[in-house]
């Protein structure tokens, strides 16, 4: 069962968002993608295959891990716009981002609550880091010839960070839960398919939605303590579905 979930919900996903963005747009697919389509499978496989003490610790690690999402959201907005910077260059330098914020985070212990703190804060300011659009993201026309390549990248990506979290532990496997799949494998594509300004509203649309993303690893971490892990997961989507919309009304509300 954690092979599959692995294998085939997080390509199919991608195929949702995707064909979201090319209809609703940029903003839309970025908030929708922010849900914990990758990292909630990965942290449910934990939980199957580590127990859920395990998993628990590793979704408040997933929880801090989303400064460093932020991270790299940050460093590839703003190398995307550069003249003459392509796709490589954006996802080269975000990864690389990336990994220098899990390496300071990995030595640093924040309870959870201070930890959810930090983590809403640094939500609040991410718009401003990562700067205005551009340029008009308009919705791409071509036809959706690069889906099975997106599914693959997602199906690889998602199966080598979960087999690779399994062996870390549980800090290292919560902060590796939040490896950016949907960054490199969603808005690469969609950047090399519709240009830097499509990528930068996508890349702030996820930052909205990851409000939900917190609240979702926040209730896990609470939770899932000697527990099993259907009803924590349960609860945790729930409430991270009643974030995500909400947070869609507030900001719909707003404009």
């Amino acid at each position: 069962m954690p092979f599959v979930l692995k294998l085939l919900l997080v390509p199919s996903l991608i195929v949702f968002v995707t064909l979201a963005g090319r209809r609703w747009g940029p903003a839309v697919a970025g908030w929708l993608s922010a849900f914990p389509i990758v990292a909630g499978p990965i942290l449910l496989a934990i939980a199957l295959e580590q127990g859920s003490a395990f998993a628990a610790v590793a979704a408040a690690n997933t929880l801090v891990a989303v400064l460093a999402i932020l991270v790299f959201s940050i460093v590839y907005a703003r190398v995307a716009v550069r003249p003459g910077a392509g796709v490589v260059l954006a996802v080269g330098a975000a990864l690389l981002a990336w990994s220098a914020a899990v390496s300071v985070l990995q030595g640093i212990d924040l309870p959870l609550w201070l930890a959810f703190g930090a983590v809403l804060a640094a939500l609040l300011a991410a718009p401003r880091l990562i700067g205005p659009v551009p340029a008009a993201a308009a919705v791409n026309a071509r036809p959706a010839r690069d889906l099975p390549w997106r599914m693959l990248a997602g199906a690889v990506l998602t199966v080598a960070v979960s087999q690779a979290a399994s062996g870390l532990g549980p800090k290292l496997s919560g902060l590796f839960a939040m490896f950016p799949v949907m960054g490199t494998v969603l808005v690469g594509f969609s950047h090399r398919a519709s240009g830097a300004g499509f990528a930068v509203a996508l890349l702030r649309g996820m930052v909205a939605g990851y409000v939900a993303f917190a609240v979702f690893c926040l209730v896990l971490a609470l939770l899932l303590p000697g527990r099993g892990p259907g009803l924590p997961f349960v609860a945790a989507t729930a409430c991270a579905l009643a974030v995500q919309f909400g947070v869609r009304a507030l900001i719909g509300a707003k404009r």
